[in-house]
């Protein structure tokens, strides 16, 4: 899981992202991000609605298979960013390990965040 220091915390920080935001989408996922130049370290949440799944363990699945793609890969992503991330497809639950990755991978090089490795 990623670290507490990295996660949104209560609903009215992530008021800002949702204003000042910029959205991309894919098929199954979507990125909501914006530069916060206040914060030295970046921070993350994901959402799974109701819509996706109805029972709670399999949205926590989801939900958990994100964070981790995201606290692997953290060192790839620029500093000062808030991001969001919203799973709109109910296939993340079966969707192997290797596709998830490579979509939040391929919207955070959409969004301009991701940093290749030198």
């Amino acid at each position: 899981m990623l670290a507490q220091k990295y996660r949104f915390h209560g609903y009215g920080s992530l008021k800002f992202l949702y204003h000042k935001g910029k959205t991309y989408r894919t098929r199954t996922l979507a990125l909501r991000v914006a530069q916060n130049d206040r914060r030295p370290n970046g921070r993350v949440a994901v959402v799974v609605t109701k819509k996706v799944h109805k029972a709670a363990p399999l949205r926590n699945r989801i939900r958990r298979r994100v964070y981790e793609i995201i606290r692997k890969n953290w060192d790839h992503i620029t500093p000062a960013h808030d991001i969001l991330i919203s799973v709109y497809d109910s296939n993340a639950t079966v969707m192997p390990h290797e596709q998830l990755e490579k979509s939040v991978i391929e919207l955070l090089r959409q969004a301009g965040i991701w940093q290749d490795a030198e």
